[in-house]
Parts: C-alpha cells; structure tokens; sequence
C-alpha cells in the first residue's frame, strides 16, 4: 500500500472517530424528522440491507453512497416501486437517472416519493371521521461524482425535502458525501464512507396551526385567529462505513489472459453511526454467476433487536434479494436489470417489498 493509501485511511479513521463522538446519544433518540430521508428505494441494495455502501454503482449509489455514481459507464435509467408494510397502504415510488459527462464525471438526478394512501379525517365533532387526507412526502436529489485515480472516487449531493399534509408543509435541504477506494490485485478489495443528511432544520408550517376562538374580555365578544407553531426538527444524520470483498471461485480453474470468471461470491461488512438512534452492524453475502443472475442476503443489528419488548426498529434484522440481468441484442446493447428485495419485520409482520427494473447503456 503506497504512502497516499495510507494516509487516505488516516484521514477517514479520524473522520470517523470524531463524528462517532457526537453520533448515537440516546438523550437524542426519536428527535429528528424527515424519516424518508433514511429509505433506500432501491431493491438491489435493501436486498443487503444497505451493507454495499464500498461498491454500490450507478443509480443506487444516489442513495446509498454518492461517490459510485462514478462508475456508471454512460447512460442509466431506473425506477423502482416499494410496497411498505403490506396492507397499510403506505407506498414508495422511485425515478432516478444518471449520465456520464465523459473525464468530467457522472451527473445523477433521484425522485422519490412516499404516499399514505386514503386516511380517515377526524375531529372533536366528527370522531367517526368526515373525509380523507393524503400525506406527501417528495425527496428530489441532486448528485455528482468523479473517478480522481483508478482507485479513488468521491461525490456529493444535494436533496430537496418536502414533507406537506393538508394546510400544513415543512421544507428543508440535506447533503451527502461519499468516498469509496478500491484496491487489491483483481481490484477486489472495497472501502466506502457516506456521510448522510447534513443539512437544514425543517419546521411545519400552514393555516392549520390557525385557530380561532372567542375574545371573552371584550365586550361584545369577538373572534380572533391564534397560531400556534411547530417546534424545529433536524435531519436524522449518519456515518456509514463499509468494507466488500470479491471472491472469484473459479479463477484456479481458469486458462488465457482473458479468461472472466463465472462465479463471484462478495462479502459485506458495515457499520451506521446514527445522531438520532441506535448504531447499526451489520454482514451480507452476494452470488453471481456470469454476472447475469444473482443472489445476496443479509443481517443487521442493533441494540435491542429480536424482542418485541424492547427492539427500536421495526425489522427482523434480515434481509433478502435476487438480480437477473441481461442485455437485449448484441455485445453493445442495453443491459436491463429486474431486482427484487424482501426484508421480513415483526411489527407489523407483513414486512417490505422492493421492486426496481434498471437500463444501462
């Protein structure tokens, strides 16, 4: 390892330790806002519950890490729908597009959008409810990366937060940035950091906060309109650290200089730091056979997860996923990629599904 790897690990580890420092309090829990923020839309890396933070690529690296937005090789398109909790009609669907501007780098744009289906309204006079309302939250980024060596690649990203029911919204922006750096003889051996959600307080706003009311002092009594505003609420902020390693299982068995291998098998490792709730540790593998089909699944903890009496999170800790992809007509044509994530939970146990067909070119 050359004196610039060296200190490049340096440089990140005290990154690391310093936001540690003031990451995960638990005075804090539960006190940021803008939950969406901290969805992964994407089927192929919720299938690893987010542990590819080192070597996700193109599209998904929007969300995930920025800095592999620059190993996109030229055009990607991407959509992706969510089904979140089976039967509470809560729902995300997910557009996203990359190009590459050549040596200047990968230029990304990710929208997202989180819908609650129909909600009863209700009031002190109508508890039986008299209508409906529709929640909508929209997340709509903006992102850059550039490859600076063969090993090294950085990016950042700005999102656009809107959270809006009814009469009332709040708006807010947040930034990533991300570094991932690649080493080893077959280029196998991954690092990546993210930090995520740096960004502006939000605060609800709107004629919904109005009430009126009598004015008893006077005489004759009147009406006034009285606002009661929201407090202010900061975006949930993490650290992401992530090593990967590939495996390529076949390679002893190989002849001729270009021989590729048929058979990879990758191994996750990653650790969250969360401002607002419990760090996260977690493992994964991915297959691949001939880079056409594969398979990953893997497992996240945190403190407290297993029981329902005393797990923060919603999920089981599990996660699972499969990838086929192909191109459509010759060597150079389009590849086209159906993904597809399940992540079990305990409460409710109806769990969350993720789809997403992705096309490069």
């Amino acid at each position: 390892m050359n004196n610039f790897s060296i200190k490049f690990f340096v440089a990140v580890f005290a990154v690391s330790i310093s936001f540690n420092a003031i990451a995960g309090n638990k005075d804090r829990v539960g006190q940021s806002g803008a939950p969406e923020l901290e969805i992964n839309p994407w089927a192929h890396s919720t299938g690893l519950f987010g542990m590819n933070t080192a070597s996700v690529d193109g599209i998904e690296a929007l969300k995930l890490n920025i800095a592999g937005l620059a190993n996109d090789s030229g055009f990607q398109v991407g959509v992706s729908h969510g089904i979140y909790l089976s039967g509470t009609g809560i729902s995300i669907n997910n557009l996203a597009v990359a190009q590459k501007l050549g040596d200047a780098g990968v230029i990304g744009v990710n929208i997202m959008s989180v819908g609650f289906g129909d909600i009863t309204a209700t009031d002190y006079f109508n508890p039986e409810g008299y209508g409906s309302y529709h929640p909508q939250f929209l997340n709509v980024q903006l992102g850059y990366a550039k490859q600076f060596s063969t090993h090294i690649n950085a990016g950042f990203a700005a999102t656009y937060v809107s959270e809006q029911i009814n009469n009332i919204s709040a708006l807010g922006v947040a930034f990533d940035g991300g570094i991932q750096y690649v080493t080893g003889k077959k280029d196998n051996f991954h690092f990546g950091i993210v930090l995520h959600n740096i960004g502006t307080n939000m605060r609800f706003t709107g004629t919904g906060f109005a009430i009126n009311a009598e004015q008893p002092q006077s005489t004759p009594t009147f009406a006034v309109t009285a606002d009661y505003p929201s407090d202010k609420f900061e975006m949930p902020t993490n650290l992401n650290i992530g090593l990967a390693y590939d495996m390529y299982l076949d390679q002893n068995r190989l002849s001729g200089k270009d021989a590729v291998s048929q058979h990879r098998l990758t191994a996750y490792g990653n650790f969250t730091s969360n401002s607002f709730s419990n760090d996260y540790l977690g493992a994964g593998l991915e297959y691949s056979y001939k880079n056409m089909f594969m398979a990953r699944a893997a497992y996240r903890y945190e403190n407290g997860i297993g029981s329902l009496s005393t797990s923060p999170t919603m999920y089981e800790g599990l996660a699972f996923g499969v990838t086929a992809q192909t191109r459509i007509g010759g060597a150079k044509s389009p590849m086209v990629a159906l993904d597809y994530s399940f992540r079990p939970t305990q409460r409710p146990a109806n769990g969350v599904h993720m789809f997403a067909i992705r096309m490069t070119r």
